[in-house]
Formats: C-alpha cells, structure tokens, sequence
C-alpha cells in the first residue's frame, strides 16, 4: 500500500478510537465560524456539498416532499433519497433530533430580531389602543 490506511483494514477497536475521536472534536467546536473553518480544512468543497445535499434532502423529506419532489429540486437520485430517508426513520434519530432543533432554533432568532422602527408593527405595539380594531383582526388571522 502506498500509505493510505483503508478503512476495511482497521480493527473494529481502531475504528472505534478514530471514531469517538472525531465525534469528540466535533462537539468540542465553539460556534459557527470556528464549525465553518473546521470543515473547510477537514473536508473538500465536494465531500461538503454531498453531507449538505442530503440534510437538504433529509429536510424536505421531514417538511412532507415526495421522493419525486426531492429529485426534482436538488437533482438528487432516487437510491441517495432513499438512504437519507431510511436513516431518519430506521437510524439512530440523529438527523430528525439534529434539524428539528435547528429549525426551532431559527425560528427563536426569527422571534428576537425587533420589529424596524416606525414599522406598522413596531408602532402596533407602542400604540395598541389606537389599532386595537386592526390588532384584533390580525390575531383572529394567526389562529
């Protein structure tokens, strides 16, 4: 071998060993931009866009799209859509528990950032009894 180590030649210990190791790493990263620059040296633009289509595909499949839609939007073959499927529903619950929290989490920073000043929300609740009529409509359409 020209120094490569092939993954089938590992002991099942020194696949364990390599594998609690990055897991490790991986939780030890602080953030997004200290993520983003870890991947960037970690892995190629190509291994990347592989890991990113299939939480694409894992998301759409979670959001109710057919296999069908999938491939259509992200060009994705029918075998990869039914991999990622099958690991949300038969694997260890990681992509489910993982972009569930994600998408919560993006909608709390959605929820935090402060209506514009001056904007017909903002000057809603700074005002609420002058469009109590209007505020009382727009609630019945959120329900």
């Amino acid at each position: 071998m020209s120094g490569k180590i092939k993954y089938c030649n590992l002991s099942a210990q020194q696949k364990k060993e390599y594998l609690g190791d990055f897991y490790s790493i991986v939780s030890s990263l602080r953030g997004y931009d200290e993520a983003k620059t870890f991947f960037k040296d970690l892995l190629t633009t190509s291994e990347m866009v592989i890991i990113c289509r299939r939480i694409q595909i894992a998301k759409l499949l979670m959001n109710g799209w057919t296999y069908e839609q999938v491939r259509k939007k992200l060009g994705a073959g029918m075998t990869t859509i039914n991999q990622v499927d099958k690991w949300l529903n038969e694997g260890f619950g990681g992509y489910a528990r993982v972009l569930k929290r994600h998408n919560n989490n993006k909608d709390k920073q959605r929820e935090k950032i402060p209506p514009a000043p001056y904007s017909l929300e903002q000057v809603r609740r700074r005002y609420p009894a002058h469009f109590a009529l209007l505020n009382l409509l727009m609630d019945k359409k959120k329900k």
